[in-house]
């Protein structure tokens, strides 16, 4: 089961730092994704962190105001999101998949999903 926690409203701007906590397994698959998903819009790949390497990958809107990052002792998954946009407002998700050996930005190749935290950016 994974937990996400941290959402909420925020300025334009604004900082907002999601976690992921997973319970009954170990958080320790080949990739780890955090998702969104806005009203009437797709769910969108956010970025993602290959396990064994550390590796890391963002889509083009976040890149360089998101940090992805892991604490393996907390069992955690976490997303830092700095200046914060109104187009940034969305339930987020964290995912994983045991089977997955690639990483992929595909919503359809995660079995393993959080309940999602709504972010929402206003003035």
């Amino acid at each position: 089961q994974l937990v996400e926690s941290g959402g909420g409203l925020v300025q334009p701007g604004g900082s907002l730092r999601l976690s992921c906590a997973a319970s009954g397994f170990t958080l320790d698959y080949y990739v780890e994704a955090w998702f969104r998903q806005a009203p009437g819009k797709e769910r969108e790949g956010v970025s993602f962190i290959v396990t064994s390497d550390g590796s890391t990958y963002y889509t083009d809107s976040v890149k360089g105001r998101f940090t992805i990052s892991r604490d393996d002792a907390k069992n955690t998954l976490y997303l830092q999101m700095n200046s914060l946009k109104p187009e940034d407002t969305a339930v987020y998700y964290c995912a994983t998949d045991p089977r997955l050996r690639y990483a992929s930005f595909d919503p359809d190749e995660y079995n393993i999903w959080g309940q999602g935290t709504q972010v929402t950016v206003s003035s």
